[in-house]
């Protein structure tokens, strides 16, 4: 197209390094043609992945990180930061996924569809972590079981270190995103899933007049009709591929819980294949029919396992997505699905901003939601099996009200970790903390540094008593702090390390309260017990 276009940069901002709206989405999508963007480029460069180098043909040479200028070129494992939908578009083709390999067919990518939900739902900062180009929908027979423990490899990278960048790839990038909060995978179920499939599309032929026609040798005439993409259907886990994916999720866990204690994981969990159950002598379960039941047979929602005396479970830095849902612009995908995790980080991104990461996001309408896989019966009072799935993942559902976001939960089995506004309000507190003891670094280790991060802990606690993320009629119920001799062995102070502890009470949001009542003669009695 020829002309002149004017568009308007955005002036480079430096985030708030408390904010705890980031997301980092990793996966796998094509890089569309074209030079760098000036603003890319000064952001690569600040993080040094290159050097400014007005001699070059490009106009920079790779940084220490990174020697192949093909691949800072291709953003392939680089992490790039996007405002909006519109920057990510401009560098990744989102929408060239192939359905065959050899076929002109194409189709959009979970991480695309991903980054579209989230910027539409309220997300504003996202980075992008490109691993790789998608593979297509329908590969031969075998080639995705096959390939899988490369792809997953790509995505964890197990031997990523936080000294060393030049050994980031995937999910270590995230030694080096001090500001992100919220981390997604949205290929992570199709990466796990069986051979893709085909399925029969319903064809109902035009409806027309009764008119006189011209006679015809007999012969049926094709009633030709655009399917789009729901002749392909959506990736399904078999049973060895459920295993894979909880295996991935246990790592991924593991990561956060290890390194990355400020950052919440969010993942959709994969769709089930017709033939996935569990035999056991107290009967079968079949994924389809009660996937809470099943998921627990299977080791990916354990019960009562969990619970760390050292602080937050790894389940509880995890928050699941279900089901699969058909959105006003999901029709790029195949069986018009899209995996939730998009739609679910881009809530609490908004959330985050609008209301504060500690309150809950249960309830929140989601009028762009129209049809899911399956289709969920919510009662909110029954104990059904999508009700019981619901204390345990984020779970979208139709009601009265429309379709709506139902509950805002972790994986975890704990009680008081439960809560997905509590597992985040305790990354936001040790982001907050991490700044506060950052000034005081380079600090004599003694009593009045001990005075100083002290104070600045109970500042930075009551902020969030203030702003309602805490309980108690006081800040002295809500929180307390110490740091001094106590807190500290010998072996501390003779290394230099400051360590201060805090005990905070989380505000838990009520997303269901069952009363129970006793029916005494003919009339109903005062509840015998509340639930909440």
């Amino acid at each position: 197209m020829y002309g002149l276009r004017f568009e308007t940069a955005a002036p480079p901002l430096r985030p708030d390094p408390n904010r705890v709206d980031v997301a980092c989405f990793i996966g796998y999508v094509a890089r569309r043609p074209g030079a760098l963007p000036a603003s890319v480029i000064d952001d690569l460069a600040a993080q040094r992945w290159l050097v400014r180098d007005t001699s070059a043909a490009r106009g920079w040479v790779p940084g220490p990180w990174r020697t192949d200028s093909g691949e800072i070129e291709a953003l392939l494992q680089v992490p790039v930061v996007v405002e909006s939908w519109a920057a990510f578009d401009a560098l990744f083709a989102w929408d060239a996924r192939p359905v065959r390999a050899d076929s002109s067919r194409r189709c959009s990518t979970y991480l695309g569809a991903a980054v579209r939900s989230f910027f539409g739902h309220g997300g504003r900062r996202a980075v992008i972590v490109r691993t790789g180009d998608p593979w297509p929908v329908l590969e031969a027979g075998g080639a995705r079981a096959g390939a899988r423990d490369n792809r997953l490899a790509t995505l964890l990278a197990p031997e990523s270190t936080a000294v060393d960048p030049t050994t980031w790839r995937g999910l270590g990038h995230l030694f080096g995103l001090p500001d992100v909060a919220l981390v997604a995978m949205p290929d992570l179920a199709d990466v796990c899933a069986a051979d893709g499939e085909t399925v029969d599309v319903a064809i109902e032929p035009p409806s027309s007049p009764e008119v006189f026609v011209e006679c015809t040798d007999g012969g049926e005439h094709r009633v030709e009709e655009d399917v789009g993409l729901r002749d392909l259907a959506p990736p399904r886990c078999d049973e060895a591929g459920f295993y894979a994916w909880r295996n991935a999720i246990a790592a991924a866990g593991a990561r956060f819980a290890r390194h990355h204690r400020e950052m919440q994981f969010v993942a959709a969990l994969p769709l089930p294949r017709a033939d996935v159950r569990s035999i056991a002598v107290s009967g079968t379960v079949w994924a389809q029919a009660d996937f809470a039941a099943w998921l627990e047979r299977a080791g990916i929602l354990q019960a009562g396992v969990d619970d760390d005396p050292r602080g937050r479970p790894e389940a509880a830095f995890v928050q699941f997505g279900w089901p699969w849902v058909k959105t006003r612009h999901s029709s790029d995908l195949p069986s018009l699905l899209e995996p939730p995790d998009g739609l679910l980080t881009g809530l609490l991104a908004r959330n985050a901003l609008s209301r504060g990461t500690f309150r809950s996001v249960a309830g929140t309408p989601l009028p762009t939601v129209y049809g899911s896989e399956p289709v969920l019966s919510w009662s909110g009072v029954a104990e059904s099996p999508s009700d019981r799935l619901a204390e345990r993942a984020c779970v979208v559902a139709p009601g009265a009200d429309g379709w709506a976001l139902r509950s805002d939960v972790s994986s975890s089995d704990v009680e008081p970790w439960r809560s997905g506004g509590v597992a985040r309000l305790l990354g936001a507190i040790l982001r907050a903390a991490r700044r506060a003891g950052e000034s005081a670094l380079f600090e004599a280790n003694g009593p009045a540094l001990w005075s100083d991060v002290r104070r600045s802990l109970e500042q930075t606690l009551l902020a969030f008593w203030r702003e309602g993320a805490l309980g108690g009629a006081s800040a002295e119920e809500a929180f307390t702090v110490r740091c001094d001799r106590s807190t500290m062995s010998q072996n501390d102070l003779d290394n230099g390390r400051v360590r201060a502890e805090i005990a905070v009470l989380p505000v838990s949001s009520v997303e269901r309260i069952t009363v129970v009542l006793e029916l005494i003669g003919g009339g109903v009695a005062l509840p015998a017990r509340e639930v909440a």
